[in-house]
């Protein structure tokens, strides 16, 4: 089985594709199957913008194979749960990964309560136009600095620390991050829906 995964970030595609890397389903990017472009992410909500993702993929494919995508968010419990589901844009349209986490720590100086919830919703759309929905969650800390570089298009990657662990999401290889992340647990979760079809 081949499945769109309808994104060109390569921190998500790799960690993705390491969920299913011993499996009969193949993860493609769009970039893979020749889609240009890429859906405009006005939702409200987490779900709204993962299936306008998952949608535009379908919608410029030639509908054989199943379509995904997904929209994570970081809730920060001391700035009203911002940026919610405008992490990726939090800084403002166009800032590198580097200005967004700088960013970050900006927003979060002075707060002694530094707790955050990443999650992730994950929209999926068969060949026939049935859509899914799976969802993940991890609770953790937010650094006061960071002590490594983010991963690539992940600017919150090295300030999150999960519950129960010292190391940043930048600090795990990919296998350590998918085992406990927000990603990982929505798109372990695909790939048994997927695997039981």
């Amino acid at each position: 089985m081949e499945v769109i995964l309808s994104t060109r970030n390569p921190t998500k595609i790799k960690q993705i594709q390491a969920v299913f890397a011993d499996s009969s389903i193949k993860i493609l990017s769009l970039d893979e199957v020749g889609i240009s472009g890429e859906a405009i992410e006005d939702g409200t909500t987490l779900g709204e913008n993962a299936f306008k993702k998952a949608r535009y993929a379908y919608d410029n494919s030639d509908k054989s194979r199943w379509c995904m995508a997904d929209d994570t968010g970081i809730f920060i419990a001391s700035l009203n749960n911002e940026p919610g589901i405008y992490a990726a844009r939090w800084a403002g349209e166009g800032a590198s990964t580097e200005d967004t986490m700088a960013y970050a720590l900006k927003r979060l100086e002075g707060q002694q309560d530094r707790s955050a919830t990443f999650k992730t919703f994950v929209a999926v759309v068969s060949p026939e136009g049935v859509e899914y929905s799976f969802e993940g969650a991890v609770e953790g800390t937010m650094r006061e600095s960071a002590n490594v570089s983010p991963q690539p298009k992940m600017p919150y990657s090295p300030l999150f620390v999960p519950n129960g662990y010292t190391q940043s999401w930048s600090e795990m290889t990919t296998e350590e991050e998918n085992k406990i992340s927000h990603r990982g647990q929505a798109f372990r979760k695909v790939r048994s829906f997927l695997e039981s079809i």
